[in-house]
């Protein structure tokens, strides 16, 4: 159980995580602090939090746990605005989807990680905002966290049973395996559909493409209505791994070409009945 839980940058998933928490009763309650006072009125008219704060020395000095859900660009400013006011028993944690840049960010300015929980929820939808925000969204979803070598058993546990409270299935994994996996199942598929996008978009004929789209192109773009500065940050602070995936995939993006320049009819069927047979399995 939560006494007192602050949650900072109150859209999809830091609302998401305070309805689902109010719904399950994990947590008596919800402050949410931000630059943004509409945004915070807005959560508590829609009765996302239960009180906000302006001030972050208010929002988080008797927090038992402070949740940043911010983009991973400002985490490090996030950092140095909690750091003078936060308690030595409240537990830190994020919902970053690269580990690495948010744990370097996090070393940088609290110096000390013990009560530094790194976390990423693999759930989200292409609106954002509050008003996104529904408590159900994390039901039988998974949540990473990535612990770091100071982190207490006591405190890993205290953070899991939040998103088990909140109907997530909880797995650990080492940070830069993380980033290396959510490069390729996450940020390079959303890097596609942003840039398949707007390839169209700058076709002469795009009005005509556009309203003869079918499902199979709203499917596949649906997630380039995502927020941008989410995704510019992400493809900065996950560099590395990001262009590690773009480079396997422009490498298998070869290989079909060829095979449609050369009517490898063969190739052709091979690439797609793989690429069917696993994920006809990963549906299962």
């Amino acid at each position: 159980m939560i006494n007192r839980l602050c949650i900072i940058g109150t859209g999809l998933i830091g609302g998401s995580l305070a309805l689902a928490l109010k719904k399950s009763a994990y947590c008596k309650h919800i402050v949410a602090t931000g630059r943004n006072e509409d945004n915070l009125k807005k959560a508590l008219h829609l009765g996302v939090i239960d009180s906000y704060e302006l001030d972050y020395a208010s929002a988080v000095s008797d927090a038992d746990v402070v949740f940043l859900a911010v983009p991973l660009g400002a985490m490090r400013d996030v950092f140095e605005k909690i750091k003078p006011h936060l308690a030595d028993t409240t537990i830190v944690t994020d919902a970053g989807s690269a580990k690495v840049s948010v744990i370097d960010a996090a070393k940088q300015v609290l110096g000390k990680l013990n009560k530094f929980i790194p976390g990423h929820p693999i759930a989200g939808i292409e609106k954002s905002g509050v008003e996104a925000a529904f408590d159900t969204l994390f039901q039988d979803r998974r949540v990473i966290l990535t612990p770091v070598a100071e982190n207490m058993a006591e405190d890993i546990e205290f953070i899991k049973s939040m998103w088990k409270s909140a109907g997530a299935e909880v797995d650990m994994m080492e940070a830069v395996h993380h980033d290396l996996i959510l490069a390729g199942t996450s940020h390079l598929p959303h890097i596609l559909a942003f840039a398949l996008v707007d390839c169209l978009n700058n076709l002469d004929d795009v009005d005509e493409i556009f309203r003869f789209a079918a499902g199979g192109f709203r499917d596949f773009t649906r997630i380039a209505s995502s927020d941008p500065v989410m995704w510019r940050d992400i493809c900065i602070e996950n560099s590395d791994a990001i262009l590690s995936m773009m480079q396997q995939y422009q490498n298998e993006m070869q290989k079909l070409k060829d095979a449609i320049k050369t009517s490898d009819s063969d190739k052709l069927l091979e690439i797609f009945t793989r690429a069917k047979q696993a994920r006809d399995l990963f549906s299962m």
